[in-house]
C-alpha cells in the first residue's frame, strides 16, 4: 500500500479512445486517481456522477480526474456517453492496481478492484489515499482533502 509523500508509480494506460495516458503528463496538476470495480455498476455510476457533478471544483483546485477499471475502452466509452462523464477512464491493469494498493481479496467478491482513491500532488507525490470508499458523498469528501 502507498502512503502519503511516497512517489505515485508511473504508468502508461489507454483511455477510453485509445489515447495513451500517463500519469507524468499531469505533473504541475493534482491528480484524483479513483479505482473502483466496474462501469455502470451502481456505486461505480454514483461516485462517477459525483465526480462529474463536482468537476468545476476539482478544476478550480487545479485538479484532474482519473476513473481506473479493469474494464476495456469499448464499456468505457458506453458508461462515459450514457453518464456524460467529462473526464478520463482508463484501461486499467492489475499490475497497476496492484502497485497503488487497489487489487486483492474482496472475500466474498474474489479477487478484484477494490475501491480506492488516491490524491497525487503537483509533483507526483501521494498527498492522500482513500481505502474501502463508500461511493455516496466521496467526491466531496475528496475536495474536502485538496
Amino acid at each position: 500500500m502507498l502512503n502519503e509523500g511516497d512517489t505515485a508509480p508511473d504508468f502508461e494506460l489507454k483511455d477510453t479512445e485509445g489515447n495513451t495516458v500517463k500519469l507524468s503528463d499531469f505533473r504541475g496538476k493534482k491528480v484524483v486517481l479513483y479505482f473502483y470495480p466496474r462501469d455502470d455498476t451502481p456505486g461505480c455510476t454514483i461516485e462517477a456522477c459525483s465526480f462529474r457533478d463536482d468537476l468545476g471544483k476539482f478544476k478550480a483546485k487545479n485538479t484532474v480526474i482519473l476513473g481506473f477499471s479493469l474494464d476495456d475502452s469499448n464499456s468505457h466509452r458506453k458508461f462515459a456517453e450514457k453518464y456524460k462523464l467529462p473526464f478520463t477512464l482508463l484501461c486499467g491493469t492489475k499490475e497497476v492496481a496492484e502497485k497503488y494498493g487497489a487489487y486483492g481479496d474482496k472475500g466474498i467478491f474474489g479477487f478484484g478492484i477494490k475501491r480506492t482513491t488516491v490524491i497525487i500532488d503537483e509533483k507526483g507525490k501521494v498527498a492522500k489515499v482513500f481505502e474501502k470508499v463508500k461511493p455516496q458523498g466521496h467526491s466531496e469528501e475528496v475536495l474536502s482533502s485538496i
